[in-house]
């Protein structure tokens, strides 16, 4: 009976997606017709230029292909968006463009980690060496749009907007009440103190172990967002933290008085400073282009024949293939060995961002990863994440570099299964009944029975064996005590910042520094850069889109900000076999 009522709803959710995507693909193929027979133009850079910085949509670390882009689909608003990758190689290209004379930001806020704007925010900084200029202006900025924003050699705020500045926090959503209302019990079993991944299942606020950590690592990231901003806007820490402290920028004038916006304009104002600077008639439009428009690369080594790849990994570690947004382990452990096998290839960089995941899978990656450095050099790069899994894939590199604000370490593991017995039996007053050949032969198979002490033993033995495991790799590849990696472990979660300190990072470096150093082990000074996985042609994009894709496209157009609690939501029932991740639902606002 359990299997009926599974295969019925399953038959009926697949009935539905499968046609809603064979729709969907119908319309990308008209699309593509259509877009492939009719003239295409590329936006040209004019001349004595401005770039417009906007970033109003989330960002990857990869700009991702979009199939369905220039289409107009009811109910879908089709914004385009472009990667970490595309965003900074874009800055700097504009650096060198003698076209492009300054940068106009225009953020209020922006939807990614610290990590992720602080690599922006660098490229910004770059350029601004140039001697080009820099202005920024907003209605109003939120904290991460400030942060992004101070950067500029000028920053304006309108005279009856608004400087959201109050220090960070940080929020974790919890389940456990919910589940009891739902009947389901959610039998955990883990190594690690500090393993906060399956606190959501059990408490209502966070454990003590788990609000130290916390506590540890937003202070951290705090030291440098108020150290940043401090420097450009060329005021001391403390003074920045007193701002935040005493709430102190209530209305706009107090921004100006604190030195935190150079004036108060409206935007015809701050249009007229530009033209100024541009040398241009009032009367005259801007010259401008978009960073989503603007194409030009900056050119990459020397352009020889040899290569450094760099190779992303983002998203939770998935066991098999995976899907978009994810990393499978038989996937990444495969664009690896093609890469080992390649001999244009000297070097590699594995840029990862990832919470964890699937312990199995990140033990199928590092093989693949401790294989490939015996054949060439391989150099880790972290972004927002690189924790648990994340850090497992890349213990085994020849040298691992972060952002001050990463989020790594978490090395420990977990294990989750569900128990529905209230809910089938009390709720829905539905029973199973089994007949077995060995006495552990319905373990974690009949849902609405807990699982027995001698079957948790059982189990947690598992867990225990994952944790040695994990621990000797970390070991082995980091040249410490399996003793020493425990006391740093027990699944704490460090910052880049807190792990160079722990002998878990090398040093705090951009991806641009990771692949001169990957390039520099290789011994190659004249090469090129490919990023891996390769973009597959717009055809070839439509007919991989998975139904996961086009539910996620759905769920976030409509849903926006909230998606990420929906996701959540999917991600506590999907979770199993054995962890090692961290809860990168992980709110710092």
């Amino acid at each position: 009976m359990k299997s009926f009522f599974k295969y019925v709803l399953a038959t009926i959710t697949g009935i539905i997606i499968s046609s809603v995507l064979l729709f969907v693909i119908l319309i990308a193929i008209v699309g593509y017709l259509v877009s492939s027979v009719s003239p295409t133009t590329e936006a040209v850079t004019p001349s004595n230029a401005v770039l417009l910085v906007t970033l109003d949509h989330s960002i990857t670390e990869k700009t991702e292909p979009n199939p369905f882009e220039g289409l107009e689909m009811p109910g879908y608003s089709n914004i385009r968006s472009i990667g970490l990758n595309d965003i900074v190689s874009r800055i700097q290209a504009a650096k060198e463009d003698t076209n492009i004379k300054g940068i106009y930001l225009n953020v209020k806020g922006i939807n990614t980690g610290f990590a992720t704007m602080k690599a922006i925010r660098d490229a910004i900084e770059d350029f601004k060496a140039s001697g080009k200029f820099v202005v920024a202006y907003s209605d109003n900025y939120t904290q991460k749009g400030y942060y992004l924003s101070s950067v500029a050699n000028e920053v304006y705020l309108h005279p009856e907007g608004g400087l959201d500045f109050r220090g960070l926090a940080s929020s974790v959503m919890f389940f456990k009440d919910a589940l009891t209302k739902l009947g389901v019990e959610m039998q955990v079993l883990k190594v690690g103190t500090y393993k906060s991944a399956v606190e959501p299942y059990l408490l209502n606020a966070m454990s003590d172990a788990n609000r130290e950590q916390v506590g540890s690592y937003l202070g951290s990231i705090y030291s440098t967002f108020v150290g940043d901003i401090a420097k450009s806007r060329e005021l001391t820490a403390d003074t920045v933290r007193g701002v935040a402290n005493a709430y102190a920028i209530k209305y706009p004038e107090d921004a100006v008085r604190l030195h935190f916006v150079d004036s108060l304009m409206y935007k015809d104002q701050i249009l007229a400073k530009i033209r100024e600077k541009l040398a241009i008639d009032d009367k005259k439009d801007i010259p401008t282009i978009s960073l989503l428009d603007y194409k030009n690369s900056p050119a990459t080594g020397k352009g020889g024949a040899d290569r450094v790849a760099v190779l992303y990994a983002y998203g939770a570690i998935v066991d098999g293939e995976g899907t978009t947004g994810e990393i499978g382990g038989d996937k990444l452990s495969r664009e690896l060995r093609d890469l080992r096998n390649d001999d244009k290839v000297k070097a590699i960089v594995l840029r990862v961002n990832s919470p964890g995941g699937s312990a199995l899978a990140s033990d199928v990656i590092w093989r693949e990863v401790d294989l490939t450095k015996k054949v060439k050099p391989v150099v880790v790069s972290m972004g927002d994440y690189a924790a648990s899994g994340g850090y497992y894939i890349a213990a085994a590199a020849d040298s691992i570099f972060a952002d001050p604000t990463t989020l790594t370490g978490s090395i420990g593991v977990f294990g989750v299964i569900p128990s529905f017995q209230k809910l089938f039996n009390e709720k829905l007053g539905v029973h199973f009944d089994a007949v077995k050949t060995a006495k552990y032969a319905d373990m974690d198979v009949d849902m609405d029975r807990p699982l027995t002490e001698e079957e948790k033993g059982i189990i947690q033995g598992s867990v225990n064996r994952v944790y040695q495991v994990f621990m000797k790799r970390v070991a082995d590849g980091r040249k410490m005590s399996i003793a020493n990696v425990d006391s740093i472990g027990q699944g704490r979660v460090w910052t880049g910042a807190q792990a160079v300190d722990l002998k878990l990072v090398d040093r705090l470096a951009s991806l641009d520094e990771a692949v001169k150093a990957a390039a520099k082990k290789a011994k190659v000074s004249d090469y090129r850069v490919y990023e891996y996985p390769r973009t597959k042609d717009p055809f070839a994009e439509i007919w991989s889109v998975s139904k996961e894709k086009v539910q996620a496209m759905f769920i976030d157009e409509e849903l926006g900000e909230y998606a990420k609690y929906l996701k959540e939501l999917r991600k506590v029932t999907s979770q199993t076999g054995i962890q090692a991740r961290i809860p990168y639902l992980v709110e710092i606002y």
